[in-house]
């Protein structure tokens, strides 16, 4: 589905409709918070999430009962595109980033298992600052990912650049890769999407740590992007 500006959304409109949905800026804000907060304050990151929001409605025209989905997946983007280009990493991390995935690459390849803290520290000596900072950006780049491969864009598409018959195999692959989740990791989707939960929040409800969430997130994300390169 292509959204294209509705002529009719007055500025009046568009402010009626922005304090409307001022609630969902809230919650995003407040579900992005664990990846933002080390590097945006509260202030600056609610003004990109209301510039996400208003990008919306002119995409979209006048809201009905998909747009509070679609206004989300935005305003997530807005803020995790903003946190992209701040590129915050400290310059010890920078300088640490590509052996850092050198090394969950070849301990995950030698242990059989995604390497913890402990493993990593063993074999590059990270502080547990420079640990967390990593995982703060591979988490912000994974769900970055996972938003674009769940949008109604990526989804939908537009029936000018796809045949109808494209549509109806991409949908298809994409219940495919999603029945083919394990219930933890359904239950990570939900938590996240539907019950628009922070990361924080959902490893309190499955009772793992924040890292482990990243590391499933990322697990998630190469599980739906493997059905869409068959």
């Amino acid at each position: 589905m292509d959204f294209i500006a509705d002529d009719s959304l007055t500025p009046a409109d568009e402010a009626r409709y922005v304090n409307a949905y001022l609630p969902l800026v809230h919650r995003v804000v407040k579900q992005l918070a664990w990846q933002t907060s080390s590097v945006m304050d509260k202030e600056d990151m609610e003004q990109i999430a209301l510039m996400g929001l208003l990008s919306s409605l002119r995409r979209y025209g006048h809201p009905d009962e998909q747009f509070g989905a679609y206004a989300a997946q935005r305003i997530r983007g807005a803020v995790l595109d903003e946190l992209r280009e701040l590129d915050w990493r400290p310059r010890r991390l920078r300088q640490k980033s590509h052996k850092l995935n050198d090394a969950i690459r070849e301990l995950t390849r030698v242990l059989g298992r995604t390497p913890s803290f402990e493993d990593l520290n063993a074999q590059l000596s990270i502080t547990a600052e420079e640990y967390h900072e990593y995982l703060l950006l591979d988490c912000a780049k994974t769900l970055e990912s996972l938003d674009d491969l769940l949008s109604d864009d990526a989804l939908n598409g537009t029936l000018n650049t796809r045949s109808l018959e494209d549509e109806m195999v991409t949908s298809g692959t994409l219940r495919a890769a999603l029945a083919s989740l394990d219930e933890r990791e359904q239950m990570i989707l939900t938590l996240y999407y539907q019950q628009e939960m922070s990361l924080k929040e959902i490893a309190l409800v499955l009772d793992l740590t924040e890292a482990r969430v990243c590391q499933l997130n990322k697990k998630i994300a190469q599980k739906i992007q493997c059905f869409f390169q068959k």
